[in-house]
């Protein structure tokens, strides 16, 4: 949305950003947009403290010229790790950083080139998250849209990416945010039908591919909306193929709602997203997650009703069995729990859950509150 009102933050940046190019703030402001979310989430877990969690993300878009904006992204979140979801101590102060900073030139037809500090959006990455994670790097991004078809290539030098800060589901490799990453990604729209391929690599590390399809059509006056993805990552140092796949859909039948999903990985293992929540992965519900699990599947399933126009109720159930070929020591999980929705505005929502989490048999209680304010 267009600025009207500017928190301090934000003229401390935008001033910033107009004395570099010897502007006043009133010409500055009237060419920038500002978006973002804060958020806040309370976990109560039994076999756990319960925790206090706050990410605010404010993302800043300034028209540079006709063809050249430049975009940056603030986060106030985790102490050593703004990006992250914890604050890593109780109740503890959030500190500020900043996660994005490029140029994105659009004077090339139909397509946009983003050079600079940016999120690594990818099935495999997640780039931009309310509450979570974010996959962020410094690099080259080119995106071109061709009718039905959408291409992007991208190559980052270093990102954030890491497999021992216990926020990537990944063990059978090292990543330290060092390895050159290369990218292409393949979109394919055909009237309500739409897939996608992308292939990933990690110099000397990894590299991976996935293809989805996903679909929307009517059906006796049920919206459904399908969808199938298979995954596979393979490291340069490990012979273990990793791979998952998956297929789901929703149905909404009036106040009536639905979803139903089934995933599986190999005996290798289902080391197959960056990110445990990334496309390539699945961690469709709560507690319960397939990504990096080997020799496992997993079903999930919910039911919900929009009691009015601004409260949804739902119960949601996981349950994941893992085989004998698993030797990391995982376990089957289960996990059942209600869930209250409440959507105050278009651009202010909260919910509320509570429900048991199964561990092979050992049983907890959980609760969740949380809050999200968008702008």
């Amino acid at each position: 949305m267009k600025i009207t009102k500017l928190s301090l933050a934000t003229i401390i940046a935008i001033g910033s950003f107009s004395a570099a190019n010897a502007q006043n703030l009133e010409d500055a402001i009237k060419n920038v947009d500002i978006s973002g979310t804060a958020a806040y989430r309370y976990n109560d877990y039994e076999t756990s403290t319960g925790s206090n969690n706050y990410k605010v993300a404010t993302n800043l878009k300034s028209g540079i010229n006709d063809d050249l904006a430049f975009n940056s992204r603030i986060i106030i979140g985790n102490a050593t790790n703004p990006a992250s979801l914890d604050t890593g101590e109780a109740d503890s102060e959030a500190e500020f950083g900043l996660s994005e900073a490029n140029f994105a030139y659009s004077g090339v037809q139909n397509t946009t080139i983003t050079a600079g500090k940016q999120g690594i959006a990818t099935p495999f990455t997640i780039d931009r998250d309310a509450m979570g994670n974010e996959q962020t790097g410094t690099g080259l991004v080119a995106t071109s849209n061709l009718g039905m078809v959408s291409l992007t290539g991208g190559f980052f030098n270093q990102t954030n990416l890491s497999s021992t800060d216990g926020e990537a589901p990944i063990t059978s490799g090292t990543i330290d945010g060092g390895e050159d990453v290369y990218f292409a990604t393949a979109n394919l729209t055909v009237e309500n039908v739409t897939l996608d391929s992308t292939y990933i690599n990690l110099l000397d590390t990894l590299d991976g591919f996935t293809v989805g399809a996903k679909a929307k059509f009517d059906v006796a006056g049920i919206q459904m909306n399908p969808y199938a993805r298979y995954s596979s990552i393979n490291f340069d140092n490990y012979a273990k193929d990793n791979t998952l796949w998956k297929i789901g859909t929703d149905a909404q039948m009036g106040i009536f709602g639905a979803y139903v999903a089934y995933g599986q990985t190999n005996e290798e293992g289902g080391e197959t997203g960056l990110d445990y929540s990334s496309d390539t992965g699945m961690d469709d519900h709560w507690r319960v997650t397939l990504t990096g699990v080997a020799d496992a599947s997993v079903v999930y399933a919910s039911v919900n009703t929009q009691v009015t126009d601004a409260v949804n109720v739902s119960i949601n159930y996981s349950d994941m069995n893992v085989g004998s070929a698993n030797t990391a020591g995982d376990v089957d999980q289960n996990e059942i729990y209600g869930q209250v929705s409440y959507q105050m505005s278009k651009n202010f929502k909260t919910f509320a859950r509570l429900g048991q989490y199964d561990q092979d048999g050992d049983t907890s209680n959980m609760g969740r509150l949380h809050a999200q304010y968008s702008f």
